[in-house]
């Protein structure tokens, strides 16, 4: 079982995605925005992140490049998980430290190999 950290401003993206994770029986912890996000994770040390990009404060993509330069955060793999399906989006959110990226909606099972991949050292593809 994994610590997971769900940073998302959407209340109900969230609790979706507190639900999946759960199911596949990993602990959750939130944050609304990626600046809390960020906090969160230097606090508590989470074993992965699953970012949304589009936040206030600090969207996910600074986040995410956060958490990756931060000596004490940059072990914890980040997947984005956000409504933004570019090839460029995905580009750049790999290249600002992301470890998989997502796009919403996604089905349980997609979001459970994306989680397996990473958790077992694979890339998966982004898409």
């Amino acid at each position: 079982m994994a610590r997971i950290l769900i940073v998302d401003d959407s209340p109900v993206q969230q609790l979706g995605i507190k639900r999946i994770v759960e199911k596949l029986g990993h602990e959750t912890m939130v944050a609304e925005d990626g600046a809390a996000g960020v906090e969160k994770a230097k606090a508590e040390l989470p074993d992965l992140v699953l970012m949304d990009v589009v936040m206030p404060n600090l969207n996910g993509f600074q986040a995410t490049r956060t958490l990756a330069r931060e000596a004490t955060t940059k072990h914890i793999p980040v997947i984005l998980v956000t409504t933004k399906d570019q090839d460029t989006d995905r580009m750049w959110g790999m290249r600002q430290g992301a470890k998989a990226y997502i796009t919403k909606p996604f089905s349980e099972d997609e979001l459970s190999e994306v989680l397996e991949r990473v958790f077992s050292g694979q890339t998966p593809p982004a898409g």
